[in-house]
């Protein structure tokens, strides 16, 4: 029979009768593996060699993202900025160039500007929505493209499909931060992306108690330099959090498509508030990259950002410390609500950010809507009241 995602991911390289009937596959606790031959030993194409490289856990996990992202098989890390930074350096050599989207997430700008540069790479940072004019931006030293779609902050869609096929003309591997879909909502593999990166510690995960991340390769060449690249520099998940990380696959769709709708309530919500200039999200019919979220994706998650009028530190301060639900963290993908200011001005540098007033991201949890909008309405209260 055919079977839809869901339930592939379900039962996607787990067989019970391995683990004497247990619906759940234990998690493999190991450092040492031993050999069953001195052939298996010598060959270095072998599985088990090492904790820190594969176990029946990590194989099982890689197996199951590589299920929900189409692809042939990936590198697991310790978290998602370790799973980025690991392929890029995996593809990257001193005077290489990279073009990566002005829109990332502000720790892989960091690694760009430092560790990058200090190795002799040039990285030149484009517009977000450029689509097939990064043409113009290409060298002939260009390695990498290395997209996030939707981006940090505002969401901007990058033209994916366009970029992928220009790129696979010119041989330049290209990249892409899937977190926001997190396998689910954006297929990029199957839209001709190289390498498919997700921080595992937000939606797959879901429960913020594990940090987890990994690179999925769409063919056999980027994932043998992909796997390659992750044993040289040491990379490896712990079982713990890949069992986490399997635990979290089993209602990742459900979550997400209920984060999704929670998600699209309140940024609608917010749109009725007089203390927001602007709310940025995808599936808002206004926002700029509506047309190609609505073409590329299946659906959005929980995240909803919000441009507050122009006030004082004071009064965003009252804001974010005026609410008993909301709580203020850098993560999100999990069940509770959270919200963090976006100093955009410190991490943008094509697409320049010149707009008044503070911008916070939100992050839609599984609490009561209808207390999320009253806790809302309590901070809103106390912003007015510093204005």
């Amino acid at each position: 029979m055919t079977k839809k995602e869901t339930t592939k991911i379900i039962h996607a390289g787990h067989k019970p009768s391995e683990y004497y009937g247990s619906v759940n596959a234990p998690s493999v606790r190991a450092s040492t593996l031993v050999y069953p031959s001195l052939e298996d030993f010598d060959n270095p194409n072998y599985k088990y060699d090492y904790g820190r490289n594969m176990t029946r856990t990590m194989d099982h996990f890689l197996t199951v993202m590589s299920e929900l992202e189409h692809g042939v098989g990936g590198m697991a890390a310790p978290n998602g900025l370790s799973a980025i930074t690991t392929s890029l350096l995996g593809f990257l050599k001193g005077g290489d160039h990279i073009l990566v989207a002005d829109c990332i997430y502000p720790p892989v700008r960091r690694f760009c500007n430092v560790i990058l540069k200090n190795m002799g790479v040039e990285v030149t940072y484009y517009e977000p929505t450029i689509g097939e004019e990064i043409s113009e931006l290409i060298q002939d030293n260009t390695k990498v493209i290395y997209m996030e779609s939707p981006g940090s902050g505002l969401f901007e869609m990058q033209d994916v499909p366009a970029i992928a096929a220009l790129a696979k003309d010119k041989g330049i591997i290209t990249m892409i931060d899937n977190t926001y879909a997190s396998g689910v909502l954006f297929k990029p593999l199957t839209h001709g992306v190289d390498i498919s990166i997700i921080s595992c510690t937000k939606y797959v995960n879901g429960y913020a108690d594990g940090m987890l991340g990994i690179a999925i390769a769409g063919n056999e060449e980027a994932l043998k330099k992909l796997k390659y690249a992750g044993r040289v520099m040491g990379q490896g998940a712990g079982s713990e959090e890949l069992s986490l990380g399997l635990r979290g696959l089993k209602t990742l769709h459900m979550r997400i498509d209920e984060a999704g709708k929670r998600g699209l309530e309140m940024a609608k919500w917010l749109q009725t508030r007089n203390e927001v200039q602007k709310v940025y999200h995808p599936a808002l019919e206004d926002h700029p990259s509506h047309e190609i979220w609505k073409r590329d994706f299946s659906g959005s998650n929980g995240l909803v950002s919000i441009l507050l009028k122009p006030s004082s530190k004071d009064a965003l301060k009252a804001f974010i410390e005026g609410t008993d639900i909301f709580m203020l963290g850098d993560s999100w993908g999990a069940y509770e609500s959270l919200f963090q200011p976006q100093y955009l001005g410190n991490c943008r540098s094509v697409a320049k950010w010149e707009e008044e007033g503070y911008l916070i991201r939100l992050h839609i949890g599984f609490e009561d809507l209808e207390d999320l909008k009253s806790d809302l309405d309590m901070a809103f209260e106390k912003f007015r009241g510093k204005l």
